[in-house]
């Protein structure tokens, strides 16, 4: 009898023992919460934008445009006054099942139309100045006809559901590398920063129109708690409500194009549950 329960001991300590070395913290498990904070860089494709006021109507077609990459430095990405100043990504994620979550973020880009390029031109100004007259050709956009930028920002606010997958796992689980992609949508919130002929310029928030994308990257999560993520996004943008001029003067224009879109971005990841997160 002694000896049975010496081998009914020994077999239970083996089992534990065993159980307790296979388990692994699960920094993907249902229920689990992250936020991330990070840079982006962007760039899109050619853009026809027509623009149509009380005086003037008309269509510039193919425009060039490119992203505003702050100044990398102290002062400009780290200090907390200033924090929403470069283009940025903030990512809030939330795992309803093992592997897949549902996110909410906002991709704060920038959009600089070129400027001094040649385009064609269609419609008509019949506001008194220079530029008055009907179009049907090429035309270079100097900045004392139009400067178009949604540089506070092209802010692309969407919700996605992400899947991931685990690569790598230690057996301490103090490093864990995962890819992931996922797919969403959501409305456009830009500060549209627009000067068009000598109207005063727009400076204000208003929602222009909706975004849909699709994208892929890797995660580390270190120390079960830090994650650091690289993803690659690409997307379409449709805005046909934009604001031109300060409130009271009438002019809306409208565009779309396609984005890539580059970034990095560090948070953290913990468990809104008081279970034990293992597998």
């Amino acid at each position: 009898m002694i000896k049975i329960i010496k081998i009914v001991c020994l077999l239970l300590f083996v089992s534990t023992s065993f159980a307790q070395s296979s388990s692994r913290y699960n920094d993907k498990k249902k229920g689990q919460f992250s936020i991330s904070w990070g840079w982006n860089r962007d760039a899109f494709t050619k853009s026809t934008i027509s623009f149509k006021g009380a005086d003037y109507d008309f269509t510039l077609f193919k425009l060039t445009a490119h992203d505003r990459p702050t100044k990398f430095s102290y002062y400009n990405y780290l200090k907390l006054s200033r924090l929403t100043i470069p283009q940025t990504n903030l990512r809030i994620s939330y795992f309803i099942k093992d592997n897949l979550a549902v996110s909410f973020g906002d991709d704060h880009m920038k959009y600089v139309m070129n400027n001094n390029q040649t385009v064609r031109m269609k419609g008509s100004i019949n506001r008194a100045g220079n530029y008055k007259g009907k179009y049907d050709g090429v035309k270079t956009i100097t900045e004392d006809f139009l400067t178009f930028e949604h540089t506070d920002g092209l802010n692309y606010l969407n919700f996605e559901l992400e899947k991931y997958f685990t690569w790598y796992h230690s057996k301490s689980s103090r490093l864990i590398i995962s890819g992931l992609v996922g797919g969403g949508m959501g409305v456009l919130f830009p500060k549209s920063n627009v000067r068009l002929l000598d109207y005063e310029r727009s400076d204000r928030f208003h929602v222009s129109g909706f975004g849909i994308s699709a994208k892929a990257g890797v995660q580390a999560t270190f120390l079960k708690h830090i994650i650091i993520k690289f993803e690659n996004k690409y997307g379409y943008i449709n805005m046909p409500d934009i604001v031109l001029h300060n409130k009271g003067i009438e002019g809306r224009g409208k565009q779309s194009f396609i984005f890539a879109e580059l970034y990095g971005t560090v948070g953290a990841t913990f468990s809104l549950r008081s279970k034990k997160n293992k597998i």
